[in-house]
């Protein structure tokens, strides 16, 4: 069974050391080849988040991300960089490994739209709006004051749309989240975001958020961070499957995906502890869903989404 995965922070501890290598499976790095290949997987959405350590990260540090990218990752023979339909088509023919590159906070844009169109033709293809914190578009979850968009967010939610990006709401405040179901028409994603009621972290969707981002025909992809998944005691794949429970009953069944968090995540959920382990998450749906809702959990709904919301060319 196929996989794609909708986040994982690879570029991020690139960032920080530069020495890390993707062939190297000593390198302690959740996402690797190997485990790639062992899982199967199809399609890893790469995020560019730039680390709090580095205080004040720029535009100059997103491009940085990029450039680790073509000369960590890009360089292999077996990795291929999708930006459009086509490219994620041509996938099947070429039993190449996908990649997908999405900015997670625009900070680093800094207000100036000139930046979101050079992505735009660097191959970044979402937009994660915020991280938890407030920014000169919107607010995350964690900024107190719970604010909307700014005047140059909005703009930049009509810039994304007339690009062909796709928006990411995960990390976004709930009053921002409305807002962008009422600034914009298209279907936007969670790429790694939970159930609120399943697990009350801040940082997961309530039902009626899950209902908007359905009915939107959206897509959310489901969390492996531990405190998302259960409060209180150590989560287990049987915890995480109470998610997509809940999400199957709000009706998300088609609109359900992954979106594991490697390399972003400091703890983890046992028999989930890096990217060559997916085989136990199918394995564990297969005995509570059908194989074909595993498949639309595990690669299907993700492909059908990209295959409609991807630039055609």
């Amino acid at each position: 069974m196929q996989v794609i995965d909708a986040h994982c922070d690879l570029l991020s501890k690139l960032l920080l050391n530069p020495k890390l290598d993707i062939a190297d499976e000593a390198s302690g790095l959740d996402v690797t080849l190997t485990k790639w290949k062992k899982s199967n997987v199809k399609l890893q959405w790469l995020a560019i988040w730039l680390p709090e350590s580095l205080e004040h990260g720029t535009f100059q540090d997103v491009l940085r991300c990029i450039d680790l990218y073509d000369s960590h990752v890009a360089k292999h023979p077996e990795v291929a960089l999708v930006r459009t339909r086509d490219d994620l088509q041509h996938l099947e023919g070429e039993g190449r490994i996908g990649t997908l590159l999405a900015l997670e906070g625009a900070d680093a844009l800094a207000g100036n739209l000139a930046h979101l169109r050079t992505l735009y033709k660097l191959g970044v293809r979402s937009l994660g709006l915020t991280w938890n914190y407030a920014n000169w578009a919107a607010d995350g979850v964690l900024e107190p004051r719970q604010g909307g968009f700014t005047r140059k967010g909005r703009a930049l939610v009509k810039e994304c749309e007339r690009l062909g990006i796709l928006i990411d709401v995960s990390h976004l405040c709930e009053p921002a989240f409305w807002e962008l179901t009422e600034l914009s028409d298209r279907p936007f994603l969670a790429s790694h975001s939970n159930s609120f009621t399943i697990c009350g972290h801040p940082r997961n969707l309530k039902d009626d958020q899950i209902e908007a981002i359905v009915q939107r025909n959206g897509m959310i992809g489901l969390n492996f961070y531990p405190p998302f998944i259960a409060r209180g005691t150590p989560a287990t794949i049987d915890d995480l499957l109470r998610h997509v429970e809940r999400f199957c009953e709000l009706g998300a069944e088609r609109h359900l995906g992954l979106g594991s968090d490697y390399d972003g995540i400091d703890i983890k959920v046992p028999g989930l502890e890096h990217a060559g382990c997916f085989g136990n998450l199918i394995e564990a749906l297969l005995k509570r869903f059908s194989e074909e809702q595993a498949e639309q959990f595990m690669h299907r709904n993700w492909q059908r989404f990209l295959a409609r919301e991807l630039p055609e060319a």
